[in-house]
């Protein structure tokens, strides 16, 4: 099946059929003799698995207002007109419970919000699609269209007529695979479970959708759902968000230590200008939790004014000295981790460190190994000054239509870089 379907779901075949849970809430659960207990109110699922397996019933019971538990095998027949128990299962009701692997589908997911990991988007669960093979009962699907509602609140086969009748139109199941579907649960324990199934789909959306699925958000499941996402793709996410205080709010809802790790990981002129928002002590506290090179690149960004080159500046460029032979520098290059945009140049320095020119991928492919670099850079320079105003580092590009352009201080030293990403954002901020 693929990942989305707009057609109505249909029979699961000989060895088993789907269903809503719309269709079978509130259903009576009899005993073995017939005898009427009370009513479906919930489903229990085990999380730990691609389709999650039904484990329990929650049963409201007559005369009685508590909820009662039944297990999932001590169900001896599911049909249209009742849920029929075995044996002796109706004398034991103990009150509802979950384990950590666990949830109850009525009250922790219908109604509430989930990220759809195919489609990249948040989206409102609206029914849940059940397959019933043998006498297992499995979460198949979610359905968030505009059918699920209709068919919970007994419309469905109503509005079917109208619409055929008026229009011969009739609207389509919009229901997504649950191995798609990443719950947002408080529980860390249990979102971690299904983030185990369903982690390699969330690291799959584009960085910029993540973000729009984050901003998207309320407050508490924005939290939950940025806790969840590893290091380098919670960085990712936070560098595409456009509200700078929506980024403030996620870092100041990490520990610590986390807040830290994810900084480390993002660019640094874009770690600088989320730090800058932060009060002087939080941001402190996160400064002195990372690595040395990374709390020292911070801290010299952080001196430069706003509106100034040094302070859009990134420290991610790949220099190498002016005797270093290609074939070293060529080594040296691929180890580099650094963004494409950032290592467009290879910047040549002097021994003392100041720049003495510049060299390109070309230069390193077509050298000879053992020929030292500094025979095929550039000397022309053209750089810019730490304090240069934004807008005359833009004329720069415009000018000579580069893809980054170094920053220089007074003494001849690259302090940084600044690619052309970084002033057409500057630019379209402003």
């Amino acid at each position: 099946m693929s990942r989305r379907q707009t057609e109505t779901p249909g029979k699961a075949g000989p060895a088993g059929r789907f269903f809503y849970i719309s269709e079978i809430l509130n259903r009576p659960v009899v005993s073995a003799a017939g005898g009427t207990i009370g009513k479906l109110h919930d489903l229990k699922i085990r999380l730990n698995e691609p389709y999650p397996p039904i484990v329990g019933l929650a049963v409201r019971k007559r005369r009685f207002p508590k909820l009662g538990e039944v297990e999932w095998a001590a169900v001896e027949r599911l049909d249209a007109a009742a849920i029929r128990l075995s044996g002796e299962a109706e004398k034991t009701f103990p009150s509802p419970a979950t384990a950590s692997d666990e949830i109850w589908l009525r009250e922790e997911l219908l109604d509430k919000q989930v990220v759809d990991t195919s489609g990249a988007k948040i989206e409102r669960v609206n029914d849940i699609h059940l397959l019933s093979v043998n006498r297992d009962l499995r979460v198949a699907h979610v359905d968030f269209g505009w059918r699920g509602l209709l068919r919970r609140l007994g419309w469905l086969r109503l509005t079917d007529k109208i619409n055929l009748w008026l229009f011969d139109y009739r609207a389509e199941e919009k229901i997504i695979s649950w191995k798609y579907v990443q719950p947002l649960m408080a529980d860390p324990d249990k979102k971690k479970l299904k983030l185990n199934v369903a982690a390699r789909w969330l690291r799959t959306i584009h960085p910029s959708d993540l973000a729009d699925i984050l901003e998207e958000l309320d407050r508490t499941n924005r939290s939950s759902l940025f806790r969840s996402l590893d290091l380098q793709t919670a960085a990712q996410a936070l560098e595409e968000m456009e509200d700078p205080k929506l980024q403030i709010s996620l870092i100041e809802s990490s520990p610590v230590e986390r807040a830290s790790d994810i900084l480390e990981e993002m660019a640094p002129d874009e770690a600088t200008d989320l730090l800058a928002g932060l009060p002087a002590d939080q941001k402190d506290r996160l400064v002195r939790s990372m690595e040395k090179p990374s709390a020292e690149a911070l801290t010299a960004l952080l001196q430069f004014k706003e509106g100034t080159a040094g302070g859009i500046m990134t420290k991610d460029f790949f220099s190498v000295s002016e005797d270093t032979p290609i074939g070293q520098a060529i080594e040296e290059f691929r180890a580099t981790t650094y963004p494409l945009e950032s290592v467009a140049y290879i910047y040549v320095t002097s021994g003392d460190g100041r720049l003495r020119g510049v060299a390109t991928l070309r230069h390193l492919i077509i050298g000879e190994p053992n020929a030292p670099i500094g025979r095929f850079m550039n000397e022309r320079l053209v750089t810019i000054d730490p304090q240069d105003d934004v807008g005359d580092v833009a004329d720069i590009f415009k000018k000579y239509k580069f893809l980054a352009v170094p920053v220089v201080n007074k003494d001849g030293r690259m302090e940084g870089l600044i690619t052309l990403t970084d002033i057409m954002e500057e630019r379209l901020a402003g």
